[in-house]
């Protein structure tokens, strides 16, 4: 078993994060030459060259960026000990990061951010917004410490630990535009020849939809494809066409009559919104308070 020093590894990952000899040597406050000298020390003893480099630029080699994608999830499981110690007595300083879709946090997360913050003011809320699938990836190489995400139907990683926290029923909404299909049960075949607004193909509830079409032997090929949950209900609005949403998201509009369901003949099947952790790592104490606020407490 080969055996060595951590500290290349440092080396190694701070010049991999910067592409820079000079910047790693700057952030561990050693001199560039210590950090050419641990490069090639730690490529002596992988046998094999980890970066290429010219007068202009430094970039990882295939076999360096293999290394990172390890060097880095070691680092931010390290990071996140670091700070599990540091939490362990006290509340009174820490950080916790989440990592959840703008519709997610737009829709469920905000009042229970606003209770923790009044709960532990000084603990720091890091939130990256991201959808739901590269929030997984985010949690699986321990650069987030919670996600809040839709589940899909099929399995996540099983390095994955996943709670469910409530349902979520998807339905086909429209704008006034189409009221004469409101209150028909519709053949899906039929809404299939209506102009679609979706979401985006990386998105669990795209994903979601195509699996559904799928189990009806259908397929089809969206009108319009967006990033964002409110511009899409802000085109359904105005008549460009039907989408595919979750009806927990769009309450106030439906109370303003503003948009309106369709009833299909085909069943929609539930699914969920779930907190999903790291399955192998120690969740960070702030992170385990905001995950027992979202399992308890109605904000």
């Amino acid at each position: 078993m080969m055996s060595i020093n951590f500290e290349l590894y440092k080396v190694f990952y701070y010049v991999a994060k910067h592409l820079s000899f000079s910047e790693a040597a700057n952030h561990m406050y050693i001199s560039q030459s210590a950090v050419s000298q641990s490069v090639k020390q730690l490529e002596e003893q992988l046998g094999a060259r980890l970066f290429s480099r010219n007068t202009k630029q430094v970039k990882l080699t295939k076999a360096g960026e293999l290394l990172f994608q390890h060097v880095e999830q070691a680092y931010n499981f390290l990071r996140t000990g670091e700070r599990s110690i540091s939490e362990l007595h006290s509340l009174q300083q820490g950080e916790i990061k989440i990592a959840a879709s703008d519709t997610i946090c737009k829709y469920f997360l905000l009042p229970y951010l606003k209770q923790f913050h009044q709960l532990y003011p000084k603990i720091k809320i890091n939130i990256t917004n991201r959808p739901s699938p590269i929030c997984a990836e985010l949690l699986a190489k321990g650069l987030v410490d919670v996600s809040v995400m839709n589940l899909p139907n099929s399995e996540y990683d099983k390095s994955l630990k996943i709670s469910r926290l409530k349902p979520l029923q998807d339905v086909f909404i429209a704008g006034p535009k189409f009221r004469q299909l409101q209150g028909r049960t519709l053949e899906l075949d039929e809404l299939m020849t209506y102009p679609l607004l979706m979401l985006e193909r990386n998105s669990t509830t795209r994903l979601f939809f195509e699996q559904y079409l799928q189990a009806n032997q259908l397929k089809t090929t969206p009108e319009i494809e967006l990033d964002s949950v409110d511009i899409l209900i802000e085109l359904v609005k105005i008549g460009l066409g039907i989408s595919f949403i979750a009806k927990e998201y769009i309450q106030k509009e439906l109370t303003q009559k503003e948009i309106i369901t369709l009833n299909v003949n085909a069943e929609i099947p539930r699914r969920y919104l779930g907190v999903v952790t790291h399955a192998s790592l120690p969740v960070p104490v702030a992170a385990q308070k905001f995950i027992d606020l979202l399992m308890t407490e109605k904000p």
